[in-house]
């Protein structure tokens, strides 16, 4: 039986994921604080240490019906996020 290992999914080819050269975001302890669309209208988390994470809702693969909300989306600003690339860098 082969164990899948899951982590934060990260796609290193978008410029919306990109590490800030400025060394900003050394710790995974994150949150949001605001959202934007990229190019492909696909919602992107603007995460406090600097980094940035696309979060979409592609079921059955991503659940994440309430980034498509207005509302929802609200609500999470401020809420804590574990940042994929400050854990990266913590390894």
């Amino acid at each position: 039986m082969h164990k899948n290992e899951e982590r934060t999914s990260l796609n290193k080819d978008l410029p919306e994921s990109e590490q800030n050269p400025d060394g900003r975001g050394r710790s995974t302890a994150s949150y949001i604080v605001a959202f934007h669309q990229d190019d492909s209208a696909h919602w992107v988390a603007e995460l406090s240490c600097g980094h940035t994470q696309h979060l979409r809702h592609q079921p059955p693969w991503q659940s994440r019906a309430w980034v498509l909300d207005p509302q929802q989306r609200s609500e999470k600003i401020g809420q804590r996020f574990a940042c994929g690339w400050c854990a990266q860098a913590h390894e």
